[in-house]
């Protein structure tokens, strides 16, 4: 049997000049990795900020070496609708995106204080020994 018909077409790492600050690499990298590309722009910038100057020389080598992405054929309103469903993804404000992530710790530590209790009882004693049996 000849699989080489199924399988998917390799992802290609391209400049995004539909969404470009600059020229596109934030954006394609963004594109390529799933991920905001407001996200790679931060680290990039704080990267050079805290004097990685090596980054812009990488930032100008992507732009002159990676080739721009095609412009999509698909009209706007026909575009897939990506779900978004954390805060930060949604752009929401970071004071909303802290609560969420705070909640979700708190719900964390919760669930270890469950297990810790469990742990440290007798019940979990009782278990462990009629296990061993």
């Amino acid at each position: 049997m000849n699989y080489d018909n199924d399988k998917k077409p390799r992802k290609q790492l391209l400049r995004d000049k539909a969404n470009a600050k600059i020229a596109g690499v934030c954006a394609g990298i963004a594109d390529y990795f799933n991920i905001e590309a407001w996200l790679v722009r931060i680290i990039v910038v704080t990267a050079v900020i805290f004097g990685h100057g090596f980054v812009v020389i990488l930032y100008i080598a992507a732009w002159m070496i990676l080739d721009e992405k095609k412009s999509e054929t698909q009209p706007q309103e026909h575009k897939p609708v990506g779900l978004k469903t954390r805060v930060y993804q949604a752009g929401e404000p970071p004071r909303k995106a802290f609560h969420e992530i705070d909640e979700d710790f708190r719900e964390l530590e919760q669930r270890l204080q469950a297990m810790e209790r469990y742990v440290t009882s007798n019940a979990y004693q009782v278990d462990r020994e009629l296990r061993n049996l």
